[in-house]
């Protein structure tokens, strides 16, 4: 990959965090680095590297042609003022909020998927929903042969996906509990520790919730399949990382399961554990920290048409900051970001 001045907005959040985390791990080759964020977290420091950071606040005046790569992990409202005004300077924007995940206009990228959608892009790019990444990313391998008619999935999403006030308001309620006493913390609709919550984001008007109907628009969209049948139910658990996914899936030709885990298997980012004699398969425990996507349970449904597997990913990791490194590296392999 080219080097390149990466600015980040709300950079000093968790996935901002992680994203510097990720450069480092990987030794990725990187300009200069500017993070931007709330007035409140404004005048921070952040340090990568050998280098001391200042967190700046965010505002229009602060973009430029120097920009070159423009990573939004901010609020949609933010997402909508700053990614017009860094695409007017020329930057090549990645958007991390639900934003532009379906404009048309607007490639939406899981790289291993769809990596040629970046060709068409027009100074944005969107990324998927922590959730849609897994789900789309082990069926995507099983699809290619086999097309998709429906898809069933539950999800299980830790507080990680929620941000840090979440991780906290998850500590605190569980060491209130573990003492015998109730104190919701207000981080989520109900009080989470020690209990599941079929809550994420506000109800739409057909009663799905917002997380659910993501899930369905975007797979179709990565898939460019628009008449697969998806029903989500996304559920909040008190961990803290990794999402797991329940998925039952209807293909159009019968499937046996031990070709389909040979196909998942050998789908880059995937990384399958599966060994039921031996009581193998992957937790949200095993996926925190990682970037894979890990897949088991691998079973035929009903039918021989039918399929199931779990899988579990790092929302923070894959589900964000290394699915946005990985459209950065493969839009400067194709040489689609412009240079200074």
């Amino acid at each position: 990959m080219e080097t390149h001045n990466i600015t980040i907005v709300g950079g000093s959040g968790i996935v901002g965090r992680e994203f510097l985390k990720i450069l480092d791990e990987q030794n990725v080759p990187v300009g200069k680095v500017r993070i931007l964020a709330t007035q409140r977290s404004a005048g921070t420091e952040i340090f990568f590297r050998d280098q001391k950071i200042i967190v700046e606040e965010t505002n229009p005046e602060k973009f430029n042609e120097n920009d070159e790569v423009v990573f939004l992990t901010a609020t949609s409202d933010v997402s909508q003022q700053i990614a017009p005004i860094a695409k007017k300077h020329g930057s090549f924007v990645i958007d991390d909020s639900s934003a532009y995940r379906m404009d048309p206009q607007v490639p939406l990228v899981i790289p291993e998927v769809n990596a040629s959608d970046l060709e068409w892009h027009q100074g944005i790019v969107s990324q998927p929903n922590c959730t849609t990444t897994p789900l789309v990313l082990a069926l995507a391998p099983v699809h290619k042969e086999n097309p998709l008619q429906h898809i069933v999935v539950s999800t299980y999403q830790a507080l990680a996906g929620a941000g840090g006030a979440a991780l906290k308001g998850l500590r605190s309620e569980t060491k209130a509990a573990l003492e015998g006493e109730s104190k919701p913390s207000g981080v989520q609709p109900r009080e989470i520790a020690f209990n599941a919550i079929p809550q994420i984001d506000i109800f739409a008007e057909n009663n799905s919730t917002k997380e659910e109907l993501k899930m369905l628009n975007e797979t179709r969209k990565i898939l460019s399949s628009p008449d697969i049948a998806i029903n989500a139910t996304c559920v909040r658990i008190p961990t803290f990382f990794g999402h797991a996914l329940s998925i039952w899936a209807k293909f159009t030709h019968p499937i046996e399961p031990n070709k389909a885990r040979e196909q998942i298997q050998s789908m880059s980012g995937i990384s399958v554990q599966d060994d039921v004699k031996n009581e193998i398969y992957p937790t949200p425990l095993d996926a925190a920290g990682i970037d894979d996507v890990l897949v088991g349970r691998i079973r035929q449904g009903n039918s021989n048409n039918e399929l199931m597997l779990w899988a579990v990913t790092d929302s923070i990791r894959k589900g964000a900051a290394t699915n946005v490194l990985q459209i950065i590296q493969e839009a400067s392999k194709r040489g689609l970001i412009r240079r200074r």
